[in-house]
């Protein structure tokens, strides 16, 4: 895969993010409100952390940083598992419906799709 190419599949992850963030946004929004200030902060934080960290992704050299993009494709990685695991307890105590969970599985799936072909193609060239 040649720079273009990867520079387009690391453009299509920041649309893909900015979907998941305004949906989450509008489930955490609708959480009782004793856990809509904890849980929700959390994954707030943590999906906030994951848009940085592919923001600060396009703008280094992948070239010359391949270490330092796998750490933040990795740090991205890190989140979107937490951010599973805070769905989870979620739908556990029945915040949200199995079909917001679904939803929200499947729009983490796709941008874990997304890294996992990143870091694929950047450890095989590492």
């Amino acid at each position: 895969m040649n720079d273009k190419e990867l520079e387009n599949k690391g453009l299509v992850l920041i649309p893909k993010l900015e979907d998941y963030i305004e949906y989450i946004i509008n489930i955490i929004v609708k959480l009782p409100r004793t856990e809509k200030f904890n849980i929700g902060n959390e994954i707030k934080l943590s999906i906030y952390s994951t848009l940085e960290n592919a923001m600060y992704l396009l703008k280094i050299n992948r070239r010359e940083n391949k270490k330092e993009v796998l750490q933040l494709l990795n740090k991205i990685d890190a989140n979107l598992n937490c951010q599973r695991i805070f769905l989870r307890i979620m739908k556990k105590q029945n915040w949200i419906d199995e079909k917001k969970f679904n939803t929200a599985i499947n729009k983490i799936f796709e941008i874990g799709k997304i890294v996992g072909g990143l870091v694929k193609i950047y450890a095989k060239n590492n």
